[in-house]
């Protein structure tokens, strides 16, 4: 099934979709498309898997680009391979995350991966930094985001998601 297929599937309700984590809907992917920066910024998505979300993303709003990070490319099969990058393990920071505007974490295994593109990569271009996972509780989270000019760290609530499924979202101006 391609993009275009799997985006007229989308529904106000949740939907499962083979290789992603997050139970893609409509809602959720215009809130996102809304949230991430457009042309000619770009958003890295680190822990893209098979790259559906990412697909979507850039297939309803072409001007909302959003580059891939995995720890194996063989799993992607919706981001183009020039957007596509690849790091060495778990713990592999991606040198594209300096220039992007946005970083956008797709279910991160750790907490300290964030934290670790924070340090090494949070004086860059970043301006908003999402978190997408099961269950967030804000107040065990908020030492992660201790980023330098942050004015905004807030759970996303609205968007669609399925009941166990969270958005952080940290923003800098």
């Amino acid at each position: 099934m391609d993009i275009s297929q799997i985006s007229e599937q989308l529904t106000e309700t949740p939907n499962q979709f083979p290789g992603c984590c997050l139970r893609s809907l409509a809602p959720f992917l215009n809130a996102l498309i809304t949230l991430l920066p457009k042309l000619p910024h770009y958003t890295l998505s680190i822990g893209s898997g098979s790259g559906l979300l990412e697909g979507l993303i850039t297939y309803r709003d072409a001007d909302t680009v959003v580059e891939g990070v995995e720890v194996n490319s063989s799993v992607n099969r919706f981001v183009p391979e020039e957007a596509m990058h690849v790091v060495g393990g778990a713990w592999g920071l991606c040198p594209r995350a300096k220039d992007a505007a946005a970083w956008m974490f797709v279910y991160p295994r750790d907490p300290r991966l964030v934290a670790k593109y924070l340090d090494q990569y949070g004086d860059g271009a970043v301006e908003v930094v999402l978190w997408l996972r099961a269950g967030i509780r804000l107040g065990g989270l908020r030492g992660v985001f201790c980023w330098v000019g942050v004015s905004e760290i807030r759970v996303l609530e609205g968007i669609g998601l399925a009941p166990y499924e969270a958005a952080l979202l940290a923003r800098r101006p």
